[in-house]
Formats: structure tokens, sequence, C-alpha cells
């Protein structure tokens, strides 16, 4: 296995047909069902760069910018953004088309970070990424930064450090009351 891969060499494209079997009770597609095929796409394009199968260890912050409907063409596009030791984050891309009018929609980007898995089920290590571009340089940037400032989240958060006289201040003009009990 080569220790170094170019982006390129694992990206995926999809294009879907939205059934009203993948409707949700107001007619639009269900997010949940743009959630699994966002979830195929990223383990494909895992593990097609790893050559390992992979599982999804966390998804970024996933918005839902437009609505998708019955009858257009969903397509997705996964890219590795980042590469870790055993770890990649996928970065998603998701745009309905209109097949009467051909418009084109974004509809959610998102990144999956996916977890290479050998055949007894350990972490594996994974081929780093090539970077050829200032857009690939940005996108790898910007995952190291997502990570730290995860950390960072998690760790103010933690319930054995948290200070509440830190934070109250952002309860004043909540929809919320507090009682101490």
């Amino acid at each position: 296995m080569s220790s170094f891969k170019h982006i390129s060499a694992s990206q995926i494209t999809i294009t879907e047909l939205m059934l009203p079997s993948h409707s949700n009770f107001s007619g639009k597609i269900h997010g949940g069902h743009i959630l699994n095929l966002m979830d195929q796409i990223a383990f494909a394009c895992a593990s097609k760069h790893s050559g390992y199968y992979c599982v999804t260890a966390s998804v970024n912050k996933v918005d839902f910018l437009n609505p998708i409907e019955v009858g257009e063409l969903l397509t997705l596009k996964a890219s590795i953004n980042y590469t870790g030791r055993t770890s990649m984050v996928v970065g998603l891309r998701v745009e309905s088309e209109n097949i009467r009018t051909g418009k084109i929609t974004h509809c959610n980007s998102s990144y999956f970070t996916m977890v290479a898995k050998d055949d007894d089920g350990k972490s594996a290590a994974v081929p780093g990424i090539i970077l050829t571009s200032k857009e690939e340089i940005r996108r790898f940037a910007r995952s190291i930064t997502r990570q730290n400032e995860g950390k960072n989240r998690t760790s103010r958060f933690n319930s054995k450090t948290f200070k509440v006289d830190k934070f109250i201040h952002l309860l004043e003009k909540s929809n919320s009351k507090i009682e101490f009990k």
C-alpha cells in the first residue's frame, strides 16, 4: 500500500432519483434517508482511500439547507479532506437537481470522520494524502482546526470541571428558568 495517495484517487460521486418511498409526512425527502446516503458514500470514499472497511466515528454539523423534492436527482460528492494515523475526514456535498428545469440546489455539506478497521476489528493505519492545491490545503487545515475546537469544547463542558459562573450569562436572554434544588 502506498504511504500517500492523491485525493482524486478516492473521490466518489453518486446520483440517485428521489422516490415517494423516500419522503416524509410533508412530502419532502426524509432527512434520515439523506443521512443514510451520506454515510454510505463516506464509507465508500474512506474505504477506497484506506483499502480497509471503515466505520463512522463522528459526523460534524449536518444542516439541511434546502428541502429535496420527490422526483429530483440527488447527487452526493465525497472527498478525503484530512488523514490522521487511522482516521480520515470525508467532506460531503449534497445537491438536488430539478429534472425539468435543470436547477441545481446545494442542500447540505458535512464532514464525516471515518476510522479504518483491519480484519480483526482493530484500527488500521491509513495512507496520507497528497495536497496539490490551495483549496486542498484549506480543507486539510480546516479539519485540523475543527478537531482542536472540538477538543476544547468538550473540555470546557466536562461535568467535573464545568464552572457555572463562567457561562451563566449565556442564559440571561434564553427561553429558560433556573430553579436550583
